[in-house]
């Protein structure tokens, strides 16, 4: 009898957004700086511009006539993207804090930079 198959959480928290500036911190693509396309939390896992680039074979199809092999970005686990210091621009951990009117706001642990 097969084993159910795992079902991932659904309140997994991410300490990136999207649009945010990353640098990879590990893998192939170690030192690479990039902005975050799209993130999914579900798999914790980020899509990184110009990070961790696979090559596709498409069919020929409307969109693409000629088909062929086509290079494209491919999720990245997000343990291996830190966030880029917006005063160093260096990788630093994310902190939070909440301001008197009471909205919650990341801070950069190594500048202490306000970073959305």
């Amino acid at each position: 009898m097969a084993k159910p198959k795992k079902l991932e959480s659904h309140n997994n928290k991410l300490h990136v957004k999207k649009d945010d500036s990353v640098i990879v911190i590990a893998g192939k693509d170690k030192g690479k700086k990039g902005r975050i396309i799209a993130a999914y939390p579900r798999k914790n896992s980020v899509l990184v511009e110009g990070v961790n680039m696979v090559k596709k074979h498409t069919k020929p199809s409307q969109m693409n006539q000629q088909g062929g092999i086509i290079e494209q970005e491919a999720p990245i686990h997000v343990s291996n993207v830190m966030i880029a210091d917006p005063k160093s621009g260096k990788p630093t951990r994310i902190g939070y804090e909440i301001l008197d009117n009471g909205k919650k706001v990341r801070i950069a642990r190594r500048s202490g930079a306000k970073i959305d």
